[in-house]
């Protein structure tokens, strides 16, 4: 929602707020359930783990995917206002859908098959606001790196606001991404 007046409500004055907001380098600021959430850069293992997956998804999926990790996507909220703005660590889209050619800074997640989220300094917003964000938004699959309970967890069939099916593993083993990926993506590097 791009503001062309001045806000009236509390929801566009909070919106507005966010928009407005600046950043120091390596921060995140998300608009979560109607709260402002800013999150200091991550740490090493955080961006390994990350790089774990992207290497797997690009050399393994079955259909070639492109992935961003600097997209911003405008989800449905819980909260006040109705929208979210959530930065999710990566999100993978077929690459025939060329889905981030000319995105906005703030795009729909129209097309993202997967987001993945690695877990940093408030944990629970990956395991509970953004997994049911991502569901409501339609995005089909959501993978979760827990490295507190040092676990893989992957949400799929979205509906009614959250995800429908879940599959869990530890660290070590491995978790079948179903189609358009369709591997086995493999954990260990985790468990280091």
């Amino acid at each position: 929602m791009l503001m062309t007046r001045d806000p009236d409500t509390p929801a566009e004055f909070l919106l507005a707020d966010f928009l407005a907001l600046r950043t120091p380098e390596g921060y995140r600021a998300e608009l979560i359930d109607g709260e402002i959430v800013v999150t200091p850069p991550p740490d090493g293992n955080h961006q390994r783990g990350i790089w774990h997956i992207l290497e797997q998804v690009i050399l393994n999926s079955s259909i070639k995917m492109q992935y961003s990790g600097q997209s911003g996507l405008i989800v449905p909220s819980r909260g006040i206002p109705s929208e979210d703005r959530l930065i999710p660590d990566a999100v993978f889209a077929p690459a025939e859908l060329d889905v981030f050619h000319n995105a906005p800074s703030w795009m729909s997640p129209d097309g993202i098959e997967m987001a993945l989220e690695v877990t940093s300094s408030r944990p629970e917003l990956d395991r509970n606001e953004k997994r049911y964000a991502y569901a409501a938004a339609g995005i089909p699959l959501y993978l979760l790196v827990d490295r507190q309970f040092r676990r893989v967890t992957l949400f799929s069939k979205p509906e009614y606001g959250d995800y429908a099916q879940t599959s869990a593993v530890p660290f070590g083993r491995k978790l079948n991404l179903p189609k358009p990926f369709d591997f086995a993506l493999d954990t260990a590097p985790f468990a280091d």
